[in-house]
């Protein structure tokens, strides 16, 4: 640096602090009036809880976050943010809140702050709507849950570790973060088994995973190559047929009428994903001809046409004439466009808030 200095780690909160003569952050004039908002809505009796030290934290963490653009989800910093606001419910419920209360102390955080933060001030109603949406739904689990996890708790009398497939139920079916449990948890003296949690979540996700991978294989058995894509360049391409399908079993030919499945080396056909649907056409072999009336992906990089042959039979080993049906990919991507630009002019009406969760045109 051009001159001697010293991170003394001196934020805003810490100078304040020293120049209103204050001996903590929480007793500076902003944290002070946040505390009293927090005792107000739920009704504290013990003015020093430190329950309305994190209520007065965290609605200033949820509201900066949901003025940012964060919604609360279920992965990333979505989840972040879920995981706080669900904190700061439990402790209004510590502190005898029984119905949402959170989201009524963002006028107090934006006479606060609104001033020196204007984004605060053109988000108010937005933040309190989201809070109060989050409050409701985590409300109608919490009860439940805590009865679950105090019973847990009495029978390790303050001292042991808490289940972690205990700890994995509070997750999945009541919605609490393993760090909401861990708090709960410390306050009696009881650690958590976060290897067995972490252990159940994982079971979890490969069992979700591997129900995705069956519904995406739709029963199929095939080990052959995968397909060549060739959609982007052109609509029509030849290539041959690897495997055939009959009611979810292979067989070597499809006949006149038959509706099945047909995989091929090479296809201009577009599958479904990324919200977009499959292509519609047909191949056309020197034997028959076979009607595409959708197309899926067998596994991650195999595509099924899914169809029924119009004339003729399809055999494995055939070659065929692959053509998409011009008209209907021209429709399916002016549609699956709109849906962008639709989401860009919501965004830009309504806020950066607007996000596109899923499509299917």
């Amino acid at each position: 640096l051009p001159k001697p200095s010293v991170d003394t780690g001196m934020g805003l909160e810490r100078t304040a602090a020293v120049l209103q003569h204050v001996h903590s952050n929480y007793e500076i004039d902003l944290f002070v009036r946040l505390i009293a908002a927090a005792a107000r809505e739920t009704s504290a009796a013990d003015p020093d809880s430190p329950s309305l030290r994190v209520l007065a934290d965290h609605i200033r963490a949820c509201s900066f976050l949901l003025a940012d653009g964060v919604i609360p989800g279920n992965e990333g910093r979505g989840y972040v943010l879920r995981r706080i606001i669900r904190r700061a419910i439990r402790h209004g419920y510590k502190l005898g809140a029984r119905a949402a209360f959170f989201h009524r102390m963002v006028p107090d955080l934006v006479a606060e702050m609104g001033a020196a933060y204007p984004e605060l001030v053109s988000s108010e109603q937005r933040i309190s709507e989201v809070l109060r949406q989050e409050e409701v739904r985590f409300f109608e689990t919490i009860e439940h849950g805590m009865s679950i996890l105090e019973s847990e708790l009495a029978a390790l009398a303050g001292a042991g570790v808490l289940s972690g497939v205990t700890a994995f139920k509070l997750h999945d079916t009541f919605g609490f973060p393993l760090d909401l449990t861990a708090d709960v948890c410390r306050e009696r003296g009881v650690s958590v088994d976060v290897a067995a949690f972490t252990a159940a979540m994982a079971q979890q996700k490969e069992q979700a995973r591997a129900a995705g991978k069956f519904r995406m294989a739709a029963a199929l058995d095939y080990s052959g190559p995968a397909t060549g894509f060739h959609g982007y360049e052109t609509l029509d391409f030849n290539g041959q047929v690897l495997a055939l399908y009959r009611d979810g079993s292979p067989v070597d030919e499809l006949k006149e009428g038959e509706l099945g499945v047909v995989i091929l080396d090479e296809t201009p056909f577009y599958a479904e994903s990324g919200g977009q649907v499959g292509d519609r056409g047909e191949l056309r072999g020197s034997h028959g001809i076979f009607a595409v009336e959708d197309t899926q992906k067998i596994q991650a990089a195999v595509f099924g046409h899914h169809g029924v042959v119009k004339t003729g039979t399809i055999q494995v080993g055939n070659g065929v004439q692959a053509r998409v049906d011009l008209a209907a990919r021209a429709a399916t991507a002016r549609n699956h466009s709109v849906t962008h630009l639709m989401h860009k002019a919501l965004r830009e009406v309504l806020g950066d808030h607007v996000q596109q969760k899923g499509s299917l045109v």
